[in-house]
């Protein structure tokens, strides 16, 4: 009955202490107002089997219910409605620079390099509602797969179409990946302009130097975490492909340019990480997740409905009913 009802003034309820004084003081009353008469016998007298003398007590019954009501009223019953509406006061654009070559196809990490990467990085789009977040792929050419974004399903799905593919020039491009990533954040006007650059081996292609694309970054004030992505040792890789087009995979020694990521990264005030399998790799998220707050404003707006007319009306409509009661079928017995 009073599901989701909040009283205003829950003090007045100590007021139904009134109830069992009221009661106690009825039964002493009642004892004290009813005379006795003692008799031989009763013989010649007729009895009454009318249940009205007993039905009597009903209007002392009546009279609680409605102090029980009236002091339910008092006690303020509301409903609250609340909205809340939140309003991004500070954004942050993200570029997701993802390397696509043959090798992120090793399975060090599970099921692949490029699998792990896809699932973890939509478990971090899906942690930021209130940014704007683009993809560029590279390998050894670069392209923006999907520009800056607030619509977080198409980000989620062209997450999920990224894959390997002989189109793409072969070879590692690390400056081309970043460079496509800092030319579509360099009109950002957000607040912070980051990229998370990720590879998964060394700068071996491409039109343009990691340093100079580093400097550009620095020029339009982009931060770039840069996150190497490959075992210590050896990892199961592609090292051939097959008539059928299924890839020959070898033991090939994992390669990753730490000192160039490290650089890029410092260089912009961002951080180099080493994700060595799927666990690092979700934490590396987490860990860029927490280090790139985004400020949101709330705003919450509280709409009160009252709830103690109804209470007010029926005890009301109890006490006329026991006035009524009391001065019609009950005058005789009261």
């Amino acid at each position: 009955m009073f599901e989701g009802i909040e009283f205003l003034n829950k003090e007045m309820f100590w007021l139904l202490l009134i109830l069992p004084i009221a009661i106690v003081w009825y039964v002493l009353k009642h004892k004290q107002q009813t005379p006795e008469v003692r008799l031989s016998t009763l013989k010649g007298f007729k009895l009454s089997k009318s249940l009205l003398p007993k039905l009597k007590h009903f209007l002392f019954v009546l009279r609680l219910l409605a102090i029980a009501l009236i002091i339910t009223a008092i006690a303020r019953p509301q409903t609250v409605d609340v909205s809340t509406k939140t309003k991004t006061t500070q954004g942050i654009d993200i570029m997701i620079s993802v390397d696509v070559s043959a090798s992120m196809l090793a399975k060090d990490l599970k099921p692949n390099r490029l699998e792990a990467l896809k699932s973890v990085a939509s478990d971090f789009v899906k942690r930021r509602p209130n940014d704007r977040i683009g993809i560029v792929e590279y390998a050894g050419e670069s392209y923006t797969k999907t520009p800056l974004t607030s619509d977080k399903g198409i980000i989620l799905r062209s997450l999920s179409e990224i894959q390997y593919t002989a189109i793409i020039e072969g070879g590692t491009a690390i400056g081309m990946g970043l460079a496509t990533a800092v030319n579509r954040l360099k009109d950002s006007e957000a607040k912070s302009k980051i990229i998370i650059l990720l590879t998964d081996g060394v700068n071996n292609t491409g039109e343009i130097d990691p340093v100079i694309a580093t400097e550009l970054a620095l020029e339009f004030d982009i931060k770039v975490y840069t996150i190497g992505v490959g075992t210590n040792g050896t990892a199961l890789s592609p090292v051939a492909l097959r008539q059928d087009g299924s890839f020959v995979y070898e033991r090939v020694q994992v390669e990753i340019d730490d000192k160039l990521l490290t650089e890029i990264a410092e260089a912009s005030g961002g951080k180099y990480f080493r994700a060595t399998d799927n666990e690092k790799l979700a934490e590396i998220y987490d860990e860029i997740n927490q280090l790139e707050t985004t400020e949101i404003e709330e705003r919450k707006f509280y709409n009160y409905e009252e709830k103690y007319r109804p209470l007010v009306l029926l005890a009301a409509l109890m006490l006329l009913l026991e006035f009524i009661l009391r001065h019609t079928i009950f005058r005789s017995f009261v």
